[in-house]
């Protein structure tokens, strides 16, 4: 099964898809993420910010044009924030982190050593860490991408009869271009998500899911009237 970054995102206009040149699945630019940012001239903030937005490493923060920070956002280098993004009031950039143009990171979102390519929205109360998400991508209010396994082992990526243990003890989820998830979901370490997917509301979202699926729960609610 093709599990490189090709077969989930169209990197033409992603400003740093040099990052996935060389290797042969999605989630190992994660592991050159941190040297990738050490090669970059960061440190250039192009838009005005408020005194009330907390930057720590700042010399390591790179803002582009276009961007809104609103008041009361954290931001933690070294990271790259691509042009025309929003980042809102109660953001936690924690580092590590490159978004493309036009992305949003919310109130009460926390985002660490994670990709966003452009478009991507985590608008409301999401967590994502060590995750990449493809254009487009959007995080219903309340989407965790969990990243650790509760047992400490390296994380397993299972997709069709394969299971790869990668090198990485943390790896959330890659999110193909286009996919939308629904509102309070959780993805297990190692979700693998295609292109255009569809996950409803409240689900846990585990392995991997094909491009231009839908993920719907088993059982529906039934509501008795007296």
């Amino acid at each position: 099964m093709d599990l490189s970054a090709q077969t989930f995102f169209s990197l033409d206009q992603f400003q740093h898809s040099a990052i996935f040149q060389g290797t042969r699945y999605a989630w190992e630019a994660l592991e050159a993420l941190a040297e990738y940012l050490k090669k970059q001239r960061l440190g250039k903030i192009e838009i005005e910010l408020s005194s009330s937005v907390y930057l720590v490493n700042k010399e390591f923060i790179s803002i582009g044009k276009g961007v809104m920070v609103e008041p009361g956002a954290y931001i933690q280098g070294p990271c790259i924030i691509g042009n025309n993004s929003i980042i809102r009031h109660g953001a936690y950039v924690r580092g590590n982190v490159i978004t493309g143009e036009a992305c949003v990171i919310g109130h009460a979102s926390e985002v660490k050593h994670s990709i966003l390519l452009n478009h991507a929205c985590i608008s409301h109360f999401n967590y994502v860490g060590d995750s990449i998400l493809g254009n487009g991508v959007n995080l219903g209010a309340g989407v965790k991408c969990a990243n650790f396994r509760l047992d400490h082992k390296l994380v397993s990526v299972h997709a069709g009869n394969e299971k790869i243990i990668t090198r990485l003890k943390k790896l959330g989820a890659v999110i193909g271009d286009g996919t939308q998830i629904g509102c309070n979901c959780v993805t297990n370490p190692g979700a693998i998500i295609g292109k255009n997917v569809i996950c409803h509301p409240c689900l846990t979202i585990g392995g991997y899911v094909p491009s231009y699926g839908k993920v719907k729960p088993a059982q529906k609610s039934i509501v008795v009237e007296k």
